[in-house]
């Protein structure tokens, strides 16, 4: 089948999609190219909400019928989530969070234990894979080259230096800012060489590629994953830990209450067993509902069937926006480079702010503008130097160095692409 009709069918599958906006000479058909924030529902995660709706109740702690229909419902999918990742039920576990920012959070409070302990982060996080370490321990971070590409040699150089003392290597499965995927087995490899262990933000790899945790006694395996449902089209406010459970048994939950507990006494606490423990208060149930659906349709599409149909769109655009004078985009393309469908760019001459504000008042297109939460990142990838930084601290938001970021869903299409390079043309002209 080809991409344009692959297009077609994965369009029928996605919520909103013929819907039309206001733009400033009446209106036209949305485009979003701002996935990697976040994506429109599939069909059947609203219609599996629905579904269920009827049987919603509370979670474990009812003994009504509706209740126990919930509780199974929300136990069964911890082991759907299992599945999808390929992680041993044996030893691992999921605990269900808001997003992947809670669960990095929760981690960094559940896996610490000393400040002197060193986690390796990266130049190319999310400031969520970043801000939740600095003040726990010592954290240092993995270089770049020119392009912004992750070293490896930098990683085993760092791992060495430190003579054991790094326990945790933190790192994003995929840039939400250039869209390279890291070869987190490879990474895993050397985090465990060197006796440390491997967290995955994987929240913008798990809606463009298959992720595959390994068997636990592989030197490639993932000890720890982070995601988000409302990238991989499920709303509802869900995101998931997949973990070993014997690292959330010792310690306490830094939320407590409601559902955390085996015994309470005026002066004293018998912790639940993990996951429950780290799953304070009333459950939710909707949210994971639509996880859940979310992966039944990606899991039927197929993953390495998305993989390669994005990547053909990315290839297109890239091709196009090439061709466009002014326009400077960032990474590298060569065919030999795993990426999932982000492009980054600017164009001289006209600030990003305004080229993402005119393409959604003039024409209906959707695109992220600024530094995608990723600042050190994107500041790298610009070149600013150290005064330039701080000067920029000062200034408001729209005047801020950044970039423009142009992110794809499996339903995107070409007409899309070329829709968005005639206005951006159009723009250049203008300006």
């Amino acid at each position: 089948m080809s991409s344009a009709h692959l297009n077609e069918k994965y369009r029928k599958l996605i919520v909103g999609l013929n819907k039309e906006v206001p733009v400033r000479k009446g209106k036209l058909k949305y485009i979003n190219f701002d996935n990697a924030a976040t994506t429109p529902p599939f069909v059947s995660v609203i219609d599996s909400i629905v579904k269920f709706s009827p049987w919603y109740s509370s979670i474990h702690r009812g003994a009504g019928y509706k209740s126990q229909v919930s509780s199974k419902v929300y136990e069964e999918a911890r082991y759907k989530v299992l599945k999808f990742l390929g992680a041993e039920e044996k030893n691992n576990t999921v605990i269900f969070v808001k997003n992947a920012t809670e669960g990095l959070n929760k981690l960094s409070y559940r896996l610490i234990e000393d400040s002197n302990w060193v986690v390796l982060s990266t130049w190319m996080e999310h400031h969520s894979n970043d801000l939740p370490w600095r003040d726990k321990c010592k954290v240092d971070y993995v270089e770049i080259d020119e392009q912004g590409r992750l070293c490896l040699w930098d990683l085993e150089q760092k791992l060495r230096r430190y003579r054991g003392r790094v326990k945790y290597v933190t790192v994003t499965g995929a840039s939400n800012v250039t869209g390279y995927v890291n070869d987190i087995h490879k990474i895993a490899y050397l985090a465990h060489m060197y006796g440390a262990k491997i967290i995955v933000d994987a929240a913008q790899l798990i809606p463009h590629a298959p992720i595959n945790m390994k068997p636990d006694h592989c030197a490639e395996h993932i000890d720890f994953v982070v995601f988000s449902a409302h990238k991989m089209y499920a709303p509802f406010g869900i995101g998931a830990i997949v973990g070993p459970k014997k690292f959330f048994e010792k310690g306490t939950p830094e939320y407590k209450g409601g559902g955390t507990v085996k015994v309470v006494t005026r002066y004293s606490v018998d912790w639940d067993d993990p996951p429950f423990k780290e799953e304070a208060g009333s459950p939710n149930i909707i949210g994971v509902v639509a996880l859940v659906a979310a992966i039944e349709e990606l899991t039927k599409i197929g993953m390495d069937k998305i993989q390669k149909n994005e990547k053909e769109l990315m290839n297109y655009a890239v091709n196009r926006l090439k061709k466009l004078p002014f326009i400077h985009l960032f990474g590298c393309y060569h065919g030999c480079v795993e990426r999932v469908g982000i492009i980054p760019f600017i164009v001289e001459g006209i600030p990003h702010s305004e080229i993402a504000k005119v393409l959604s008042e003039e024409s209906a297109i959707g695109v992220r503008s600024g530094c995608f939460c990723a600042q050190p990142y994107v500041q790298r990838l610009l070149k600013l130097t150290p005064s330039e930084i701080e000067h920029y601290r000062y200034l408001p938001d729209h005047k801020k160095p950044g970039m423009v970021r142009v992110s794809f869903g499996l339903y995107n299409t070409k007409n899309e692409v070329d829709r968005l390079v005639y206005e951006l043309k159009r723009m250049i002209r203008h300006y």
